[in-house]
């Protein structure tokens, strides 16, 4: 599959040239004009890469970069003017990937790309090292002890985490009180100890709170409990 990438610039002449130039690299090139449309168009077309003109209509590129970065890992390479005055430090203090001052030759605007994408690549493959999981929109990081959902953090403590955790790693399966018992920090099994029930309830409650709906925990008598789609529990 082709690398996406989304171009934000509003001289048209310039995103034309640019954007003709990448498709015939064998890049998908997606333009848009307006800086107040950037952050949605970001989250919409989710790109592997995006090419950022510091000086736009409505808000800057520096904004729109700072703003980006509270969800998308991608890359960010901003495109400014020779007479813009924002230091080389100041743009990574944004969340720049990288830089180039117009005007840019397309070939080396192109190799640019290649290596800020190869980065790109490195950094996914590392994160499937981490033990990164995920099922029906919830992403957990076994590494970092994190889980989102819709790129906005669940906040879970230690043995919530560690449920859902195994219920993502077993999605569609049932897991056993037992096994949730040994798994959950603190808590030693007994047959008659509800204690891991309150946590499985705390970590439902945790779900609805931060508007999971795709997805539920659903408890099997007698044995554990499975995630599932929440259309099938419909």
């Amino acid at each position: 599959m082709n690398s996406k990438i989304l171009l934000i610039e509003d001289d048209r002449d310039i995103s034309q040239l640019t954007q003709m130039y990448l498709t015939a690299e064998g890049y998908h090139v997606e333009v848009i004009e307006d800086g107040v449309k950037a952050i949605d168009k970001i989250r919409e077309f989710e790109p592997d890469l995006v090419l950022l003109d510091l000086m736009l209509p409505g808000k800057s590129g520096a904004e729109i970069c700072s703003e980006a970065r509270e969800f998308y890992s991608g890359m960010i390479m901003i495109l400014t003017a020779a007479e813009d005055e924002m230091s080389e430090v100041s743009l990574f203090k944004f969340g720049a990937d990288d830089y180039v001052t117009k005007p840019v030759r397309g070939h080396i605007l192109v190799a640019r790309i290649e290596a800020l994408l190869r980065r790109y690549q490195r950094q996914q493959k590392r994160e499937q090292t981490n033990y990164v999981s995920d099922a029906h929109g919830i992403v957990v990081n076994a590494q970092s002890q994190t889980a989102y959902y819709d790129h906005k953090p669940l906040n879970l403590t230690n043995s919530e985490f560690e449920i859902l955790q195994l219920l993502i790693e077993n999605v569609g399966e049932t897991v056993s009180r037992d096994h949730c018992c040994r798994l959950a920090r603190g808590i030693e099994y007994n047959a008659n100890n509800r204690s891991i029930d309150m946590r499985v309830s705390g970590l439902r409650k945790k779900l609805i709170q931060a508007e999971v709906y795709s997805a539920t925990i659903k408890t099997i008598r007698n044995q554990g409990y499975k995630l599932v789609s929440s259309s099938a529990c419909q």
